[in-house]
C-alpha cells in the first residue's frame, strides 16, 4: 500500500480501515475500533521480509513487529479463550516461567513469521467468534474476582492502542515510512 501523498502510509481516500461503517451502541463502536487496530498491525507489517519483521528496536529491548504479532496472538488468545469462555490453555506463544518467550521466540525465519500469522489470525478468528453474541454487562471469574466481558474488550483495546505506536516506530526505523 503505498501513498502518493508524501508522510501519509495509505492516502485516506484509499484507507481500508475507513469501512464507512458507522457503528451503533457501545460494543460495534468498541469493536469497530479492534478491529481497525488489528487492520493496522497487518498493513505496518505488510512488505517486510522475516529479517525485518524480526529486527529489534533498541538493544537490549526485544521489541520487534513480529515479536508483536506474537505478543498479540497472546492477548487476544487469553481474553477471549482464557477469560470469557473459561478455557484454561496455554497461549499460542508462552511457555510457563518464560513470561517474554513471545518477544524472544521472534526469530527472522520464515517459518516463525508463518507461525505467528497464523496464531495471530486463530486467535483473532476465536475472539470474533467468542465476542459475537457477548453481553458487554456480563460477568466472568477472573484474578480471584469478576470482571465485566466490557472490561476485557476494553483491555484488548488498551493493549493494541498501546502497541500501535510500536509498530509506528518500528516500522519507521526499517524502511522510513510513517503516517497513518
Amino acid at each position: 500500500m503505498t501513498s502518493t501523498t508524501p508522510g501519509l502510509w495509505v492516502h485516506p481516500e484509499n484507507d481500508p480501515r475507513a469501512t464507512g461503517v458507522d457503528p451503533v451502541g457501545e460494543k460495534e463502536t468498541l469493536w469497530e475500533y479492534l478491529c481497525r487496530y488489528r487492520m493496522t498491525l497487518v498493513m505496518k507489517c505488510e512488505g517486510l521480509d522475516a529479517s525485518q519483521l524480526a529486527r529489534r528496536a533498541v538493544p537490549p529491548s526485544t521489541l520487534s513487529l513480529l515479536g508483536l504479532v506474537r505478543h498479540l496472538a497472546n492477548v487476544e488468545h487469553h481474553w477471549f479463550r482464557r477469560v470469557l469462555e473459561g478455557r484454561d490453555e496455554r497461549g499460542p506463544f508462552e511457555l510457563p516461567g518464560y513470561p517474554d518467550v513471545d518477544f524472544d521466540g521472534a526469530l527472522p525465519d520464515a517459518t516463525c513469521v508463518d507461525e505467528a500469522w497464523d496464531a495471530w489470525h486463530r486467535a483473532v478468528e476465536v475472539a470474533d467468534d467468542c465476542f459475537a453474541g457477548e453481553d458487554l454487562g456480563r460477568e466472568v471469574p477472573y484474578d480471584g474476582g469478576t470482571v465485566e466481558a466490557r472490561d476485557v474488550l476494553l483491555h484488548v483495546l488498551e493493549e493494541y492502542a498501546r502497541h500501535m505506536g510500536h509498530v509506528d516506530l518500528l516500522r519507521e526505523c526499517i524502511d522510513g515510512r510513517t503516517g497513518l
